[in-house]
Protein backbone atom coordinates (compact mmCIF):
# COMPACT_ATOMS: atom_id res chain seq x y z
CA UNK A 1 0.00 0.00 0.00
CA UNK A 2 1.02 3.48 -0.54
CA UNK A 3 0.91 5.84 1.87
CA UNK A 4 0.68 9.40 1.01
CA UNK A 5 2.34 11.79 3.82
CA UNK A 6 5.50 14.05 4.15
CA UNK A 7 8.48 13.24 5.78
CA UNK A 8 11.81 14.81 6.65
CA UNK A 9 15.37 13.42 5.09
CA UNK A 10 18.51 13.88 5.91
CA UNK A 11 20.90 16.24 5.63
CA UNK A 12 23.07 16.11 2.56
CA UNK A 13 26.94 16.21 2.80
CA UNK A 14 27.44 17.71 -0.60
CA UNK A 15 28.83 21.45 -1.09
CA UNK A 16 26.01 23.43 -0.44
CA UNK A 17 25.33 26.31 -1.85
CA UNK A 18 21.96 28.55 -2.38
CA UNK A 19 21.42 28.77 -5.81
CA UNK A 20 21.51 24.76 -5.98
CA UNK A 21 18.26 24.76 -4.14
CA UNK A 22 16.79 27.71 -5.61
CA UNK A 23 14.06 27.73 -8.17
CA UNK A 24 14.09 30.33 -10.77
CA UNK A 25 11.60 32.32 -12.41
CA UNK A 26 11.96 34.32 -15.75
CA UNK A 27 10.06 37.13 -16.52
CA UNK A 28 9.52 38.78 -19.93
CA UNK A 29 8.77 41.95 -18.98
CA UNK A 30 7.38 42.56 -22.02
CA UNK A 31 4.15 40.22 -21.56
CA UNK A 32 4.01 40.44 -17.92
CA UNK A 33 2.28 42.77 -16.62
CA UNK A 34 1.17 46.73 -17.88
CA UNK A 35 0.65 49.19 -15.46
CA UNK A 36 0.28 51.90 -17.64
CA UNK A 37 -2.33 50.78 -20.56
CA UNK A 38 -0.13 51.13 -22.79
CA UNK A 39 -0.14 47.72 -24.23
CA UNK A 40 3.28 46.93 -22.73
CA UNK A 41 4.52 44.85 -19.92
CA UNK A 42 6.78 47.64 -17.76
CA UNK A 43 8.49 47.16 -14.13
CA UNK A 44 6.29 49.14 -12.58
CA UNK A 45 3.99 45.94 -13.32
CA UNK A 46 6.38 43.58 -12.25
CA UNK A 47 6.24 45.25 -8.64
CA UNK A 48 2.88 44.95 -8.57
CA UNK A 49 2.88 41.06 -9.32
CA UNK A 50 5.61 40.01 -6.77
CA UNK A 51 3.45 38.28 -3.98
CA UNK A 52 2.23 35.86 -6.84
CA UNK A 53 5.65 34.98 -7.07
CA UNK A 54 6.30 34.61 -3.52
CA UNK A 55 3.38 32.57 -3.28
CA UNK A 56 4.47 30.52 -5.56
CA UNK A 57 7.07 30.06 -4.05
CA UNK A 58 10.64 30.39 -5.72
CA UNK A 59 13.68 32.55 -5.01
CA UNK A 60 15.07 34.10 -8.21
CA UNK A 61 13.63 36.22 -10.58
CA UNK A 62 15.72 36.18 -13.68
CA UNK A 63 14.52 39.56 -16.02
CA UNK A 64 14.87 39.20 -19.87
CA UNK A 65 16.29 42.50 -20.99
CA UNK A 66 15.03 45.77 -19.55
CA UNK A 67 17.70 47.90 -20.92
CA UNK A 68 17.45 50.69 -23.61
CA UNK A 69 17.14 49.75 -26.78
CA UNK A 70 15.75 50.38 -30.00
CA UNK A 71 13.91 47.22 -29.99
CA UNK A 72 14.67 45.26 -32.92
CA UNK A 73 15.01 41.98 -31.07
CA UNK A 74 12.88 42.82 -28.15
CA UNK A 75 15.56 44.41 -26.11
CA UNK A 76 18.37 41.80 -26.69
CA UNK A 77 19.52 44.96 -29.01
CA UNK A 78 21.03 47.41 -26.00
CA UNK A 79 21.75 50.64 -27.25
CA UNK A 80 22.88 52.13 -23.50
CA UNK A 81 23.74 48.95 -20.30
CA UNK A 82 22.82 51.61 -17.89
CA UNK A 83 19.28 52.83 -18.55
CA UNK A 84 16.04 51.14 -18.38
CA UNK A 85 14.01 50.82 -22.03
CA UNK A 86 11.68 54.32 -21.64
CA UNK A 87 8.28 51.66 -22.60
CA UNK A 88 9.20 49.76 -19.08
CA UNK A 89 9.42 52.82 -17.04
CA UNK A 90 12.82 54.50 -15.38
CA UNK A 91 15.51 53.66 -13.18
CA UNK A 92 13.94 54.67 -10.42
CA UNK A 93 10.93 51.89 -10.88
CA UNK A 94 13.85 49.52 -11.32
CA UNK A 95 15.06 50.43 -8.21
CA UNK A 96 11.48 50.13 -6.32
CA UNK A 97 11.20 46.83 -7.97
CA UNK A 98 14.55 45.76 -7.01
CA UNK A 99 14.02 46.68 -3.14
CA UNK A 100 10.81 45.48 -3.09
CA UNK A 101 11.81 41.99 -3.98
CA UNK A 102 14.29 41.85 -1.75
CA UNK A 103 12.10 43.08 1.05
CA UNK A 104 10.24 39.81 -0.16
CA UNK A 105 13.06 37.35 -0.02
CA UNK A 106 13.57 37.38 -3.72
CA UNK A 107 16.72 37.82 -5.69
CA UNK A 108 17.04 39.53 -8.88
CA UNK A 109 19.30 38.14 -11.98
CA UNK A 110 19.60 40.43 -14.74
CA UNK A 111 19.64 39.22 -18.54
CA UNK A 112 23.60 40.28 -19.45
CA UNK A 113 23.67 40.92 -23.11
CA UNK A 114 27.48 41.33 -24.13
CA UNK A 115 28.24 39.43 -27.05
CA UNK A 116 26.84 42.14 -29.55
CA UNK A 117 25.26 45.41 -28.70
CA UNK A 118 22.70 47.83 -30.77
CA UNK A 119 23.72 49.38 -34.16
CA UNK A 120 22.79 52.36 -31.69
CA UNK A 121 25.50 52.06 -29.12
CA UNK A 122 27.63 54.99 -28.96
CA UNK A 123 30.32 52.90 -29.64
CA UNK A 124 29.29 51.16 -32.46
CA UNK A 125 28.11 54.55 -34.04
CA UNK A 126 31.75 55.35 -33.75
CA UNK A 127 32.90 52.58 -34.97
CA UNK A 128 31.55 52.54 -38.27
CA UNK A 129 32.35 55.99 -39.27
CA UNK A 130 36.06 55.38 -40.46
CA UNK A 131 38.88 52.98 -40.13
CA UNK A 132 40.71 54.56 -37.44
CA UNK A 133 38.21 55.56 -35.21
CA UNK A 134 39.31 54.96 -31.80
CA UNK A 135 35.71 52.33 -31.34
CA UNK A 136 37.41 50.79 -34.54
CA UNK A 137 38.39 47.91 -32.69
CA UNK A 138 35.32 47.68 -30.12
CA UNK A 139 33.69 45.65 -33.22
CA UNK A 140 34.98 42.75 -35.94
CA UNK A 141 35.06 44.56 -39.25
CA UNK A 142 36.69 42.56 -42.12
CA UNK A 143 37.79 42.84 -46.16
CA UNK A 144 35.40 40.98 -47.94
CA UNK A 145 36.55 37.57 -49.87
CA UNK A 146 36.94 36.92 -53.60
CA UNK A 147 33.87 39.96 -54.02
CA UNK A 148 31.84 38.37 -51.14
CA UNK A 149 31.77 38.32 -47.26
CA UNK A 150 34.41 37.42 -45.71
CA UNK A 151 33.28 33.91 -44.71
CA UNK A 152 30.09 31.50 -44.95
CA UNK A 153 29.24 32.39 -41.28
CA UNK A 154 25.05 32.55 -40.95
CA UNK A 155 22.95 34.71 -38.58
CA UNK A 156 20.53 33.44 -36.37
CA UNK A 157 17.81 35.38 -37.87
CA UNK A 158 18.37 33.95 -41.40
CA UNK A 159 20.94 34.94 -44.42
CA UNK A 160 24.99 36.12 -43.93
CA UNK A 161 26.13 37.13 -40.43
CA UNK A 162 28.12 39.90 -42.31
CA UNK A 163 26.63 43.01 -43.24
CA UNK A 164 28.61 45.41 -45.92
CA UNK A 165 29.17 48.78 -44.82
CA UNK A 166 28.94 51.07 -47.95
CA UNK A 167 30.87 54.04 -45.21
CA UNK A 168 34.25 52.10 -44.70
CA UNK A 169 33.68 49.66 -47.19
CA UNK A 170 34.31 46.66 -45.26
CA UNK A 171 31.70 43.69 -43.50
CA UNK A 172 31.15 44.18 -39.78
CA UNK A 173 29.94 40.41 -37.77
CA UNK A 174 26.63 40.46 -36.72
CA UNK A 175 25.42 36.33 -35.58
CA UNK A 176 22.33 38.01 -34.52
CA UNK A 177 20.22 40.85 -36.47
CA UNK A 178 22.64 43.54 -38.87
CA UNK A 179 21.25 45.86 -36.44
CA UNK A 180 23.06 43.63 -33.35
CA UNK A 181 26.78 43.79 -33.88
CA UNK A 182 29.22 41.62 -32.73
CA UNK A 183 31.90 42.77 -29.83
CA UNK A 184 35.35 42.37 -30.07
CA UNK A 185 36.32 40.65 -26.93
CA UNK A 186 40.02 40.09 -28.08
CA UNK A 187 40.24 44.36 -27.59
CA UNK A 188 40.91 44.28 -23.20
CA UNK A 189 39.09 47.66 -23.71
CA UNK A 190 35.81 46.59 -24.78
CA UNK A 191 36.50 44.02 -21.80
CA UNK A 192 37.08 46.43 -19.13
CA UNK A 193 33.75 48.39 -20.30
CA UNK A 194 31.42 45.40 -19.92
CA UNK A 195 33.25 44.59 -15.96
CA UNK A 196 32.64 47.99 -15.27
CA UNK A 197 29.45 47.90 -16.05
CA UNK A 198 28.67 44.43 -14.79
CA UNK A 199 29.74 45.91 -11.16
CA UNK A 200 27.88 48.87 -11.94
CA UNK A 201 24.60 46.71 -11.53
CA UNK A 202 26.19 44.95 -8.47
CA UNK A 203 27.05 47.75 -6.70
CA UNK A 204 22.80 48.47 -7.15
CA UNK A 205 22.34 45.33 -5.59
CA UNK A 206 21.44 42.59 -8.07
CA UNK A 207 21.45 39.05 -7.67
CA UNK A 208 23.69 38.03 -10.90
CA UNK A 209 23.40 37.11 -14.44
CA UNK A 210 21.66 34.87 -17.20
CA UNK A 211 24.71 35.85 -19.87
CA UNK A 212 23.31 35.61 -23.43
CA UNK A 213 25.10 33.76 -25.83
CA UNK A 214 27.92 33.99 -23.94
CA UNK A 215 29.86 30.85 -25.54
CA UNK A 216 30.36 33.09 -28.60
CA UNK A 217 31.93 36.47 -27.52
CA UNK A 218 35.75 34.50 -28.43
CA UNK A 219 35.78 33.75 -31.94
CA UNK A 220 38.56 31.93 -33.87
CA UNK A 221 41.06 34.03 -35.32
CA UNK A 222 41.10 33.54 -39.09
CA UNK A 223 37.38 32.92 -39.36
CA UNK A 224 37.19 29.95 -40.99
CA UNK A 225 34.08 28.82 -43.12
CA UNK A 226 31.94 26.30 -41.61
CA UNK A 227 29.68 23.03 -42.95
CA UNK A 228 26.77 24.93 -44.76
CA UNK A 229 23.31 24.24 -43.63
CA UNK A 230 20.11 24.26 -45.99
CA UNK A 231 20.09 27.78 -46.23
CA UNK A 232 23.63 27.90 -47.77
CA UNK A 233 25.62 29.79 -44.70
CA UNK A 234 27.19 27.93 -41.62
CA UNK A 235 25.31 27.82 -37.75
CA UNK A 236 25.54 30.98 -36.18
CA UNK A 237 26.92 29.00 -33.54
CA UNK A 238 29.97 28.22 -35.35
CA UNK A 239 32.79 30.10 -33.47
CA UNK A 240 30.93 28.79 -30.79
CA UNK A 241 33.61 28.03 -27.10
CA UNK A 242 36.29 30.28 -29.03
CA UNK A 243 39.43 29.82 -28.16
CA UNK A 244 39.83 32.27 -25.15
CA UNK A 245 36.54 32.10 -24.09
CA UNK A 246 37.41 30.21 -20.60
CA UNK A 247 40.42 33.03 -20.10
CA UNK A 248 37.58 35.62 -20.29
CA UNK A 249 35.50 34.13 -18.01
CA UNK A 250 37.62 33.28 -15.55
CA UNK A 251 38.90 37.02 -15.98
CA UNK A 252 35.41 38.53 -15.24
CA UNK A 253 34.78 36.04 -12.48
CA UNK A 254 38.22 38.27 -10.98
CA UNK A 255 37.22 41.15 -12.00
CA UNK A 256 33.57 41.12 -11.49
CA UNK A 257 31.84 37.88 -9.90
CA UNK A 258 33.87 37.25 -6.66
CA UNK A 259 32.38 40.29 -5.83
CA UNK A 260 29.30 39.71 -4.54
CA UNK A 261 27.71 35.81 -3.97
CA UNK A 262 26.09 35.70 -7.63
CA UNK A 263 24.05 33.39 -9.33
CA UNK A 264 25.25 33.45 -13.16
CA UNK A 265 24.68 30.94 -15.84
CA UNK A 266 25.38 30.87 -19.17
CA UNK A 267 23.29 30.38 -22.58
CA UNK A 268 25.69 28.55 -24.55
CA UNK A 269 24.56 27.86 -27.72
CA UNK A 270 26.58 24.72 -29.07
CA UNK A 271 27.84 23.62 -25.80
CA UNK A 272 29.25 20.23 -25.19
CA UNK A 273 29.34 18.02 -22.02
CA UNK A 274 33.24 18.32 -21.91
CA UNK A 275 33.04 21.86 -22.54
CA UNK A 276 30.28 22.68 -19.87
CA UNK A 277 32.51 20.87 -17.59
CA UNK A 278 34.93 23.96 -17.68
CA UNK A 279 32.43 26.47 -17.75
CA UNK A 280 30.42 25.30 -14.83
CA UNK A 281 32.81 23.36 -12.77
CA UNK A 282 32.70 23.09 -9.55
CA UNK A 283 35.43 24.87 -8.55
CA UNK A 284 33.80 28.22 -8.84
CA UNK A 285 36.39 29.55 -11.85
CA UNK A 286 33.65 30.45 -14.30
CA UNK A 287 30.01 30.29 -14.34
CA UNK A 288 27.54 28.65 -11.74
CA UNK A 289 25.82 26.55 -14.53
CA UNK A 290 24.44 26.79 -18.23
CA UNK A 291 21.75 26.07 -20.54
CA UNK A 292 22.54 23.73 -23.21
CA UNK A 293 20.08 22.99 -25.92
CA UNK A 294 20.81 19.77 -27.23
CA UNK A 295 17.63 18.51 -25.14
CA UNK A 296 15.58 21.40 -27.19
CA UNK A 297 16.70 20.10 -30.60
CA UNK A 298 14.88 16.47 -30.31
CA UNK A 299 12.27 17.86 -32.59
CA UNK A 300 14.35 19.15 -35.39
CA UNK A 301 15.63 18.03 -38.45
CA UNK A 302 19.24 18.10 -39.75
CA UNK A 303 19.49 21.57 -38.03
CA UNK A 304 16.07 22.81 -39.01
CA UNK A 305 14.26 23.41 -36.09
CA UNK A 306 11.05 24.70 -37.95
CA UNK A 307 9.61 21.03 -37.95
CA UNK A 308 6.24 20.30 -36.46
CA UNK A 309 6.67 16.70 -35.23
CA UNK A 310 7.02 15.16 -31.72
CA UNK A 311 9.55 14.18 -29.97
CA UNK A 312 11.10 10.47 -29.83
CA UNK A 313 11.17 10.15 -26.08
CA UNK A 314 13.98 7.61 -26.13
CA UNK A 315 16.09 10.14 -27.58
CA UNK A 316 14.95 12.67 -24.75
CA UNK A 317 15.98 10.40 -22.25
CA UNK A 318 19.35 10.15 -23.83
CA UNK A 319 20.59 13.24 -24.01
CA UNK A 320 19.37 14.44 -20.28
CA UNK A 321 20.56 11.42 -19.05
CA UNK A 322 24.08 12.19 -20.68
CA UNK A 323 23.70 16.02 -19.12
CA UNK A 324 22.87 14.23 -15.65
CA UNK A 325 25.38 11.53 -15.53
CA UNK A 326 27.79 13.60 -17.06
CA UNK A 327 27.87 16.83 -14.81
CA UNK A 328 27.49 14.69 -11.47
CA UNK A 329 30.01 15.74 -8.97
CA UNK A 330 32.06 18.12 -11.49
CA UNK A 331 29.51 20.80 -12.86
CA UNK A 332 25.81 22.28 -12.08
CA UNK A 333 22.69 21.25 -14.60
CA UNK A 334 20.17 24.04 -15.29
CA UNK A 335 16.70 22.66 -15.66
CA UNK A 336 14.39 23.86 -17.90
CA UNK A 337 11.70 23.14 -21.06
CA UNK A 338 10.71 26.73 -21.59
CA UNK A 339 11.84 30.02 -21.99
CA UNK A 340 11.58 33.28 -23.95
CA UNK A 341 12.78 31.08 -27.09
CA UNK A 342 11.17 28.42 -27.20
CA UNK A 343 7.87 27.27 -27.67
CA UNK A 344 5.34 26.28 -24.77
CA UNK A 345 6.21 22.93 -23.45
CA UNK A 346 2.40 21.60 -22.75
CA UNK A 347 2.19 21.95 -26.39
CA UNK A 348 5.41 20.55 -27.95
CA UNK A 349 6.06 17.75 -25.31
CA UNK A 350 2.68 16.79 -23.50
CA UNK A 351 -0.89 17.78 -24.72
CA UNK A 352 -2.64 20.63 -24.99
CA UNK A 353 -6.10 19.17 -25.45
CA UNK A 354 -8.26 20.29 -22.74
CA UNK A 355 -8.73 17.13 -21.86
CA UNK A 356 -5.01 16.70 -20.86
CA UNK A 357 -3.37 19.96 -20.92
CA UNK A 358 -3.49 20.02 -17.14
CA UNK A 359 -2.74 16.80 -16.60
CA UNK A 360 0.36 16.79 -19.06
CA UNK A 361 1.46 20.40 -17.65
CA UNK A 362 1.92 18.61 -14.20
CA UNK A 363 3.65 15.91 -16.05
CA UNK A 364 6.22 17.33 -17.35
CA UNK A 365 6.64 19.82 -14.21
CA UNK A 366 7.46 16.51 -12.23
CA UNK A 367 9.60 14.96 -15.08
CA UNK A 368 11.99 18.16 -14.93
CA UNK A 369 11.96 19.13 -10.81
CA UNK A 370 12.28 16.22 -9.31
CA UNK A 371 16.13 16.36 -11.61
CA UNK A 372 19.44 17.13 -10.18
CA UNK A 373 19.80 21.04 -10.71
CA UNK A 374 18.45 24.28 -10.57
CA UNK A 375 14.53 24.29 -12.17
CA UNK A 376 13.66 27.38 -14.42
CA UNK A 377 10.34 28.64 -14.30
CA UNK A 378 9.43 30.42 -17.11
CA UNK A 379 6.19 32.53 -16.63
CA UNK A 380 3.09 31.06 -17.46
CA UNK A 381 4.59 27.36 -17.09
CA UNK A 382 3.09 27.42 -13.75
CA UNK A 383 -0.41 27.64 -15.43
CA UNK A 384 0.18 25.43 -17.98
CA UNK A 385 0.37 28.07 -20.31
CA UNK A 386 -0.28 26.62 -24.46
CA UNK A 387 1.08 27.93 -28.01
CA UNK A 388 -1.34 30.09 -29.62
CA UNK A 389 -3.62 29.83 -32.62
CA UNK A 390 -1.80 32.45 -34.63
CA UNK A 391 -3.20 33.25 -38.01
CA UNK A 392 -1.48 35.07 -40.59
CA UNK A 393 2.29 36.28 -40.62
CA UNK A 394 1.29 39.35 -39.40
CA UNK A 395 0.33 37.90 -35.74
CA UNK A 396 3.99 37.20 -35.54
CA UNK A 397 6.24 40.01 -33.82
CA UNK A 398 9.24 37.62 -33.63
CA UNK A 399 12.39 38.69 -35.89
CA UNK A 400 13.46 35.04 -36.11
CA UNK A 401 9.91 33.91 -37.15
CA UNK A 402 8.95 36.61 -39.70
CA UNK A 403 12.34 36.48 -41.39
CA UNK A 404 12.33 32.59 -41.63
CA UNK A 405 8.58 32.89 -42.90
CA UNK A 406 10.02 34.98 -46.00
CA UNK A 407 13.22 33.51 -46.44
CA UNK A 408 12.11 29.83 -46.61
CA UNK A 409 8.87 30.55 -48.93
CA UNK A 410 10.96 32.50 -51.19
CA UNK A 411 13.02 29.53 -51.74
CA UNK A 412 10.43 27.15 -52.16
CA UNK A 413 11.31 24.81 -49.04
CA UNK A 414 7.64 25.55 -47.85
CA UNK A 415 4.55 26.74 -49.03
CA UNK A 416 2.72 29.40 -47.72
CA UNK A 417 0.25 27.18 -45.28
CA UNK A 418 2.83 24.95 -44.23
CA UNK A 419 5.04 27.51 -42.34
CA UNK A 420 2.37 28.83 -41.17
CA UNK A 421 1.70 25.34 -39.17
CA UNK A 422 5.35 25.02 -38.61
CA UNK A 423 5.25 28.43 -37.27
CA UNK A 424 2.41 27.98 -34.76
CA UNK A 425 3.87 25.37 -33.17
CA UNK A 426 7.76 26.29 -32.64
CA UNK A 427 7.84 29.76 -33.08
CA UNK A 428 9.38 32.04 -29.91
CA UNK A 429 6.08 34.06 -30.25
CA UNK A 430 3.85 31.19 -28.47
CA UNK A 431 6.03 31.74 -25.55
CA UNK A 432 5.59 35.82 -25.86
CA UNK A 433 1.98 36.56 -25.74
CA UNK A 434 0.75 38.51 -22.40
CA UNK A 435 0.68 36.57 -19.18
CA UNK A 436 -2.79 35.06 -18.17
CA UNK A 437 -3.53 37.32 -15.36
CA UNK A 438 -7.47 36.40 -15.09
CA UNK A 439 -10.62 36.24 -17.34
CA UNK A 440 -11.07 39.94 -18.01
CA UNK A 441 -10.09 41.39 -21.12
CA UNK A 442 -7.18 41.23 -22.36
CA UNK A 443 -6.51 38.25 -19.78
CA UNK A 444 -5.73 40.83 -16.86
CA UNK A 445 -2.79 41.98 -18.45
CA UNK A 446 -3.18 45.39 -20.31
CA UNK A 447 -6.10 47.97 -19.94
CA UNK A 448 -5.10 48.98 -23.71
CA UNK A 449 -4.28 47.08 -27.09
CA UNK A 450 -1.15 44.89 -26.76
CA UNK A 451 1.54 44.30 -28.33
CA UNK A 452 0.71 40.84 -29.26
CA UNK A 453 -2.19 38.92 -29.18
CA UNK A 454 -3.59 37.14 -25.91
CA UNK A 455 -4.26 33.44 -26.07
CA UNK A 456 -7.93 33.70 -26.65
CA UNK A 457 -7.78 30.30 -23.99
CA UNK A 458 -7.28 32.75 -21.13
CA UNK A 459 -10.72 32.22 -19.88
CA UNK A 460 -10.15 29.03 -19.11
CA UNK A 461 -6.48 29.42 -17.93
CA UNK A 462 -5.28 31.98 -15.83
CA UNK A 463 -3.66 32.76 -12.60
CA UNK A 464 -6.75 34.24 -10.76
CA UNK A 465 -8.76 30.47 -11.65
CA UNK A 466 -5.80 28.25 -11.02
CA UNK A 467 -4.73 30.22 -7.23
CA UNK A 468 -8.06 29.61 -5.56
CA UNK A 469 -8.31 25.98 -6.60
CA UNK A 470 -6.25 23.06 -4.56
CA UNK A 471 -5.72 20.78 -8.02
CA UNK A 472 -4.31 23.65 -9.91
CA UNK A 473 -1.07 23.41 -11.97
CA UNK A 474 -0.29 26.48 -9.89
CA UNK A 475 -0.94 24.67 -6.27
CA UNK A 476 1.31 22.01 -8.13
CA UNK A 477 4.12 23.58 -8.96
CA UNK A 478 3.59 25.03 -4.89
CA UNK A 479 4.27 21.86 -3.74
CA UNK A 480 6.90 20.86 -6.38
CA UNK A 481 9.17 23.72 -4.89
CA UNK A 482 8.29 22.81 -1.17
CA UNK A 483 9.76 19.55 -1.71
CA UNK A 484 12.25 20.68 -3.51
CA UNK A 485 13.35 22.71 -0.32
CA UNK A 486 12.23 20.15 2.02
CA UNK A 487 14.25 17.39 1.19
CA UNK A 488 17.91 16.98 0.07
CA UNK A 489 17.66 13.98 -2.11
CA UNK A 490 15.78 16.36 -4.92
CA UNK A 491 18.49 18.65 -4.95
CA UNK A 492 21.87 16.93 -4.05
CA UNK A 493 20.52 12.75 -5.02
CA UNK A 494 22.21 10.94 -7.68
CA UNK A 495 20.25 10.45 -10.82
CA UNK A 496 19.72 6.93 -12.75
CA UNK A 497 17.62 6.00 -15.64
CA UNK A 498 15.65 2.96 -15.72
CA UNK A 499 13.82 2.04 -18.55
CA UNK A 500 16.12 3.94 -21.52
CA UNK A 501 14.05 2.04 -24.69
CA UNK A 502 10.31 2.66 -23.45
CA UNK A 503 8.87 4.89 -25.84
CA UNK A 504 6.50 6.32 -23.64
CA UNK A 505 7.32 5.96 -19.52
CA UNK A 506 10.20 8.18 -18.80
CA UNK A 507 11.01 6.36 -14.96
CA UNK A 508 14.60 7.16 -12.92
CA UNK A 509 15.69 7.25 -9.88
CA UNK A 510 17.10 9.73 -7.41
CA UNK A 511 19.83 8.18 -4.54
CA UNK A 512 21.45 9.75 -1.37
CA UNK A 513 22.86 7.82 1.25
CA UNK A 514 19.74 5.49 2.84
CA UNK A 515 17.16 7.07 0.35
CA UNK A 516 15.69 6.14 -2.76
CA UNK A 517 13.19 8.37 -5.09
CA UNK A 518 11.59 6.82 -7.85
CA UNK A 519 10.11 9.13 -10.72
CA UNK A 520 7.35 7.87 -13.40
CA UNK A 521 6.05 9.81 -15.71
CA UNK A 522 3.96 9.04 -18.91
CA UNK A 523 4.60 10.98 -21.97
CA UNK A 524 1.60 9.75 -23.79
CA UNK A 525 -1.89 8.89 -24.21
CA UNK A 526 -1.34 5.48 -23.69
CA UNK A 527 -2.20 3.47 -20.28
CA UNK A 528 1.04 1.15 -19.25
CA UNK A 529 1.18 -1.44 -16.74
CA UNK A 530 4.53 -1.23 -14.76
CA UNK A 531 6.38 -3.58 -12.53
CA UNK A 532 7.80 -1.67 -9.70
CA UNK A 533 11.48 -1.99 -9.67
CA UNK A 534 13.13 -3.14 -5.83
CA UNK A 535 12.69 -1.39 -3.61
CA UNK A 536 9.47 -0.09 -4.61
CA UNK A 537 8.56 -2.96 -5.40
CA UNK A 538 8.95 -5.33 -2.43
CA UNK A 539 8.48 -3.08 0.34
CA UNK A 540 5.01 -1.76 1.91
CA UNK A 541 6.74 1.46 2.85
CA UNK A 542 6.59 3.60 0.51
CA UNK A 543 5.62 7.46 0.43
CA UNK A 544 4.12 9.05 -2.61
CA UNK A 545 5.42 12.38 -2.19
CA UNK A 546 3.80 13.79 -5.25
CA UNK A 547 1.24 12.83 -8.29
CA UNK A 548 -1.28 14.36 -11.00
CA UNK A 549 -3.44 12.22 -10.44
CA UNK A 550 -5.82 11.82 -6.77
CA UNK A 551 -5.75 8.32 -6.41
CA UNK A 552 -2.78 6.27 -5.86
CA UNK A 553 -2.68 2.92 -7.19
CA UNK A 554 -0.93 0.10 -4.94
CA UNK A 555 0.83 -3.10 -5.67
CA UNK A 556 4.02 -4.00 -6.98
CA UNK A 557 2.28 -3.71 -10.51
CA UNK A 558 0.90 -0.33 -11.31
CA UNK A 559 -1.34 0.65 -14.29
CA UNK A 560 0.12 4.08 -15.47
CA UNK A 561 -2.32 5.89 -17.03
CA UNK A 562 -2.25 8.84 -19.80
CA UNK A 563 0.13 11.57 -18.65
CA UNK A 564 0.25 10.39 -15.06
CA UNK A 565 3.54 11.28 -12.96
CA UNK A 566 4.04 10.82 -9.69
CA UNK A 567 7.01 10.68 -6.90
CA UNK A 568 7.59 7.55 -4.66
CA UNK A 569 10.08 7.61 -2.10
CA UNK A 570 11.50 5.00 0.08
CA UNK A 571 14.05 5.23 3.40
CA UNK A 572 15.83 1.78 3.11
Amino acid sequence: MIKVEVVNTMKAESDRKWWKESVVYQIYPRSFKDSNGDGIGDLKGITEKLDYLKELGVDVIWLSPVYQSPNDDNGYDISDYQSIMEEFGTMEDFDEMLAAAHDRGLKIVMDLVVNHTSDEHPWFVESRKSKDNPYRDYYIWREGKDGKEPNNWGSCFSGSAWMYDENTQMYFLHLFSKKQPDLNWDNEAVRNEVYDMMNWWIDKGIDGFRMDVISLISKPADFPDGKAGVNGYASFAEPANGPHVHEYLQEMRKKVLDRADTLTVGECSGVTLEEAKKYACSDGTELNMVFQFEHMDVDSEEGNKWTDKKIDLRKMKEILTKWQKGLEGVAWNSLFWENHDQPRSVSRYGNDTEKFQELSAKMLATCLHMMQGTPYIYQGQELGMTNVPFGGIEDFRDLDSINAYYELTEQGVYGKEEMLKRLRYKSRDNARTPFQWDDSENAGFTEGKPWIMVNPNYKRINAKEQMGRENSVFSYYQKLIRLRKEHDIIVYGSYDLLLPEDPDLYVYTRTLGEEKLLVICNFSENERELTLPEPFGTSSEIVKWIGNYEDSGAGRTMQIRPYEAMALFHKI
